[in-house]
């Protein structure tokens, strides 16, 4: 599993602090308390006022990529955004995201030609975010078309089929994972990506949720998600859901995370 560490987003409260009171140590502890827990990608969002975004998202990388050497998420709704701070990645990352509303491809997909970069691609159009699978498996093919106009290969997409919350559709997960299903069935290579934590908006126990979603959806075949690496129940259930799949060998990587102490009771 790839994990896409969530933890440096403004719209997190405390994160949202940290931002406005320009608190640089605090965004560099969050990167590298992620990366030390074993994210493979640390996504960054200002989440701010169009005004300040780019000033913000730059401020963010540079205090990030001085910390560690973690690819870069770089996560915005504005495309425009992410083309103004692109050229200050330091190594090839994520870009977060491109969907097929407004001019998002027209922006991104060239930025990112004859380079190394991957993609997450929403499954959303002008007309927002479908519930039905037929449109989702849709909106993905023409991402995938539109994508290989610039040489960007299945391989390098992270499709999102946005699992809708629980809460306000009993067959959110059916969906996610027919749509997951279904768009690997026509390209094999290309990855399957979730912003795991919708899937249980306006319930209790929301961490109880998560969890089994992460592991009902790596099951069926999710190959990256944007989660926190921090989480001990988190990584605990998709290591034991990777052994129970027959994907730890001597199930070596849950036993060494036990024996770290990164998973299991706090000591």
């Amino acid at each position: 599993m790839i994990i896409i560490g969530e933890k440096i987003n403004g719209t997190i409260p405390i994160v949202k602090k940290a931002i406005e009171e320009r608190d640089a140590n605090f965004i560099r502890q969050r990167a590298i308390d992620q990366t030390n827990d074993g994210a493979h990608y640390l996504d960054v969002s200002a989440s701010t006022s169009p005004d300040v975004e780019v000033e913000t998202l730059k401020w963010l990388m540079d205090i990030v990529q001085d910390a560690v050497d973690t690819p870069l998420c770089i996560d915005s709704p504005n495309p425009r955004a992410i083309e103004a701070v692109f050229k200050y990645a330091k190594r090839p990352g994520l870009i977060n995201s491109v969907s097929m509303e407004g001019d998002k491809c027209d922006v991104i997909f060239p930025l990112i030609k004859g380079t190394t970069w991957e993609v997450i691609a929403l499954t959303c159009d002008n007309d927002g975010i479908p519930k039905d699978v037929d449109t989702r498996v849709r909106i993905a093919k023409q991402m995938v078309e539109e994508a290989a106009k610039y040489d960007i290969t299945p391989d390098r997409m992270h499709v999102d089929p946005l699992v809708i919350a629980l809460s306000t559709d009993n067959n959110s997960m059916y969906s996610f994972n027919e749509s997951m299903t279904r768009i690997k069935e026509m390209y094999p290579t290309i990855k399957i990506t979730s912003g795991l934590s919708n899937i249980s908006f306006g319930m209790p126990l929301r961490k109880v949720v998560n969890q089994n979603f992460l592991a009902l959806a790596t099951f069926f075949g999710m190959d990256s998600a944007i989660m926190d690496p921090c989480s001990r129940d988190m990584i605990a259930t998709l290591l034991a859901t990777e052994a129970l799949m027959g994907k730890d060998k001597n199930c070596r990587k849950f036993s060494t995370a036990f024996r770290q102490g990164k998973i299991g009771p706090v000591k």
